[in-house]
């Protein structure tokens, strides 16, 4: 079986450059999570309006930074660290978070850490051998999305336990085949072909 010349479809152009305006923006969404987490505590489990603001806002730059990226030509290997590592910072605190309080369940918390972790050092393989950071797969971005909205369904909508088990299974299930897409381009990376 012969390894793909190149797996990226598209080729781009990606700098060196650290201090751009959408690495700024994957970066601050790590500081939503404390005051979400403070703001719901203190009003006792319940969400207000700028817990609302916070979490649109952190949904919001995850589409904001890459958008900017691209359409101001500002891709950067830095910018392929920060955005999903803002995302895995930020998502797992919040996912903390609800498991100590209860509502997602502990087994969940731990595949989504051990999953995320393995991604991250097959990165981090990748980045020393080949002195640059492989892109994110589409599979990959479905889970973040999917497993986004299985948070916000427990978070804002306590009493939509349907709904919480619907997205819970679809979160596994999209986490497990995006883990198997994230190891096939592993290898496929690892024989020798090309990537942005």
């Amino acid at each position: 079986m012969s390894v793909q010349n190149k797996i990226d479809v598209k080729k781009l152009e990606v700098s060196g450059k650290v201090f751009t305006i959408s690495n700024f923006i994957s970066f601050s969404r790590v500081f939503i999570v404390l005051p979400v987490v403070y703001r719901h505590y203190i009003n006792g489990y319940s969400v207000d309006v700028i817990i609302g603001l916070l979490i649109g806002y952190g949904v919001f730059s995850d589409y904001l930074d890459g958008y900017v990226a691209r359409k101001t030509n500002t891709i950067s290997e830095v910018g392929k660290m920060i955005d999903p590592l803002s995302d895995k910072v930020a998502a797992g605190l919040l996912f903390i978070y609800t498991t100590v309080i209860g509502w997602v369940p502990l087994w969940f918390l731990g595949l989504f850490i051990a999953r995320d972790v393995l991604i991250l050092l097959g990165s981090s393989f990748i980045k020393l051998r080949y002195g640059k950071v492989a892109m994110s797969t589409i599979s990959g971005k479905i889970s973040v999305n999917v497993i986004s909205l299985y948070w916000i369904s427990v978070f804002f909508f306590r009493s939509a336990t349907l709904v919480h088990s619907t997205l819970l299974w679809a979160s596994v299930t999209i986490m497990l085949f995006s883990f198997i897409m994230y190891l096939l381009r592993y290898r496929n990376i690892m024989n020798g072909a090309r990537f942005n």
